[in-house]
């Protein structure tokens, strides 16, 4: 089962875990009208089944909805190219718009179904 990063947390916030606030946008526009919502800097966040969005160009930080439109005008419709989609690359189709919040420390969660224990296994 492949999931987008806002899927996975709506899940996780269905469970009581606490995420940052975040809505999909699918426009440049939409982009601007949540980060005007917020009223704070955001993150702009490539959506696609892939690890190393960050490194392919494919999350910046916004402190105006300005920015935060320009960010999604480049990245909708780019190929992200990232050590795990290979050199074909995959085609950002939406974004996330997300409150920034001050990161001290950061970490990488991930989830994957272990057939042989018939378990879920989380890494961080």
């Amino acid at each position: 089962m492949n999931i987008h990063e806002y899927q996975a947390k709506a899940v996780l916030s269905k469970y009581g875990v606490a995420v940052p606030k975040g809505k999909v946008a699918d426009t440049p526009a939409e982009a601007e009208i949540i980060a005007e919502e917020f009223g704070t800097a955001v993150v702009v966040k490539a959506q696609i089944h892939a690890g190393g969005r960050g490194k392919g160009g494919g999350v910046k930080f916004a402190k105006t909805p300005a920015e935060a439109r320009e960010y999604a005008k480049q990245i909708i419709g780019m190929t992200l190219v990232t050590h795990q989609t290979g050199p074909q690359g995959k085609k950002v189709k939406r974004v996330l718009v997300e409150q920034a919040g001050r990161i001290k420390r950061e970490l990488y969660l991930g989830m994957v179904i272990d057939r042989g224990l018939s378990r879920v296994v989380m890494m961080a």
